[in-house]
């Protein structure tokens, strides 16, 4: 194993969550050379996953390492004087279906739960659930029926965009750099390792080690990687509505609810009265050259925002089940939120196997967000040695995938066929889609 020693040149290459955090930590660690790159010109990045007006904040996981890291994240997101309003905790109720998988998970990550000392309360039947939420808000209880659920009191979301500008701050008031504008096109090597990258611009930056923080642009933008087995990145489809604020009073105190089964999660209003909605799921890939590559408002700024129009239906059919009076509202907005997932559903937070120079921090898999105050000290645990054996095997590049993903085990994924994608047009409810 390389040591490292604090003067050393560290470059990350990306500023979203993985990197910055990472970033972050290493400076409190006393590193004193540390710059992060990033290909867009505009920091947090408009089409970055980590830079959104929400994101889930849970600590609801059936494996205990990510209850406990969860843990610590809410613990540091509740410090106003370092996040400010970033966190809300509006808790999270968490939506699990009887004899299934989702339900199995459901167990395992209240029992963790409560196992750290977390505030969660049982919802056992379809009345349980139904309390939580105001009678004229939601009236049909059907939806609930056959599901068991918890309330996650310790919990709610963050705003995601908010989050990553703060920690852009924290950063460089450590005396860290943060450069926006610089793409890079080539590891320069020498002996094996990277030594140096350069970027679009002919900007070159050497160092002693690199960390390679991409997200669901690793796979395409260094294919002499060869992650493509380790790690894909996918599409989740968003879609928001607009809420006057004489509306939003009847949201504005409702938890984030989020259906294992279903896939289907939505978040109370936010300080603009929007409401957000997605589907998790295994998504879509856009295949370039054989690797699935983002697409996004920055490769496409017509129509890259669109999402498919058989997702954009299903959206306003969740939500006309979930929240009926809401349904007929015309959508405002929608989003292909590009994830790096890997099959296990587990981080890849390792050395590459072909160059000790390099570091991969990645996959986040839709569920590294909440982490953004602790996930660095992972990375930076890794470097400098000090990561728990389970764990470098738990995180490793070149794994073995000995479980899969339990939230997003069923169906495949789902080609994007651009000829399907959704217009303006169809933002507006139309008969049978809505009150």
């Amino acid at each position: 194993m390389n040591t490292i020693l604090s003067s050393d040149k560290i470059v990350i290459i990306g500023a979203g969550c993985f990197g910055l955090s990472t970033a972050y930590h290493l400076l409190k660690r006393g590193y004193t050379d540390v710059t992060v790159l990033d290909r867009s010109p505009i920091l947090p990045a408009q089409d970055a996953a980590s830079n959104d007006i929400n994101r889930v904040v849970r600590s609801s996981y059936d494996d205990i390492f990510y209850t406990r890291l969860a843990r610590d994240a809410i613990a540091a997101w509740k410090n106003k004087e370092e996040w400010e309003d970033t966190y809300h905790e509006s808790g999270v109720v968490i939506l699990g279906h009887i004899d299934s998988d989702t339900g199995a998970y459901a167990d395992s990550s209240i029992a963790n739960d409560i196992a750290e000392g977390a505030r969660v309360q049982a919802l056992n039947n379809a009345e349980d659930i139904h309390s939580i939420f105001p009678s004229d808000v939601i009236k049909d209880t059907s939806v609930f029926e056959n599901k068991k659920a918890f309330l996650g009191r310790d919990g709610g979301w963050a705003n995601a965009g908010k989050g990553v500008s703060l920690m852009i701050r924290k950063v460089t008031e450590l005396n860290g750099k943060v450069i926006p504008g610089k793409m890079i096109i080539e590891l320069i090597k020498k002996n094996g390792h990277t030594v140096a990258v350069k970027c679009t611009d002919g900007s070159i930056f050497d160092a002693s080690k690199f960390i390679i923080a991409t997200g669901a642009w690793t796979s395409s933008a260094f294919p002499e990687l060869d992650l493509g087995g380790q790690c894909i990145a996918t599409g989740q489809c968003v879609a928001m509505i607009q809420l006057t604020k004489e509306e939003a009073k009847h949201y504005n105190n409702l938890p984030v609810f989020v259906d294992y089964g279903t896939g289907f999660y939505i978040f109370p209003p936010n300080e603009n009265n929007i409401v957000k909605m997605a589907i998790h799921s295994l998504g879509y890939t856009h295949t370039v050259e054989g690797i699935s590559k983002p697409r996004t408002i920055a490769t496409d700024p017509e129509k890259g925002l669109f999402i498919p129009k058989s997702d954009l239906l299903s959206l306003r059919q969740h939500l006309q089940k979930m929240y009926p009076h809401l349904a007929s509202k015309p959508f405002v907005g929608t989003r292909l939120c590009w994830y790096n997932d890997s099959p296990d559903g587990d981080w890849i937070i390792g050395h590459h196997p072909n160059d000790p120079s390099l570091v991969i921090a990645t996959a986040g898999t839709g569920h590294a967000y909440k982490f953004l105050p602790v996930i660095g000290q992972v990375v930076a645990d890794l470097l400098e040695g000090k990561l728990a054996k389970e764990l470098v095997n738990k995180f490793s590049v070149n794994r073995i995938h000995l479980h899969r993903d339990m939230l997003r085990s069923s169906g495949t994924h789902i080609e994007i066929n651009l000829d399907e994608i959704c217009s303006l047009d169809d933002f507006v409810a139309s008969n049978g889609q809505g009150a």
